[in-house]
């Protein structure tokens, strides 16, 4: 097997990631609380990440701000499409009721 398929890529990363928040949530009972913990640590590590990289992150504090959103923004849309074309529960199910989490509606 060589290095590169050794290497574990984002998306197994990724996936770990996920399991770990299906098991709080369902634990918790709350995706909502998962999720919003999850965007946090993100935002955390994202932080820990940038003031790595910059030589002096008060000077590229925005264009770190835009990097970062932009990514986010980008990899949610392809989930969100992904979720359209393939919907987690049947149409005839209500989503959850949480008064904690904003309700998309037009």
């Amino acid at each position: 097997m060589s290095e590169a398929e050794k290497e574990t890529t984002i998306f197994q990363l990724a996936d770990q990631f996920i399991a770990l928040a299906n098991e709080l949530s369902a634990k918790e009972q709350d995706v909502s609380k998962v999720g919003t913990a999850m965007r946090f640590a993100a935002s955390r590590f994202n932080a820990f990440e940038a003031a790595l990289k910059s030589a002096d992150l008060a000077a590229e504090k925005e264009n770190a701000l835009e990097w970062f959103s932009k990514e986010y923004k980008e990899m949610l849309n392809d989930n969100l499409d992904d979720h359209i074309k393939n919907p987690p529960m049947s149409k005839e199910q209500e989503p959850a009721k949480d008064e904690a989490v904003q309700v998309f509606t037009s």
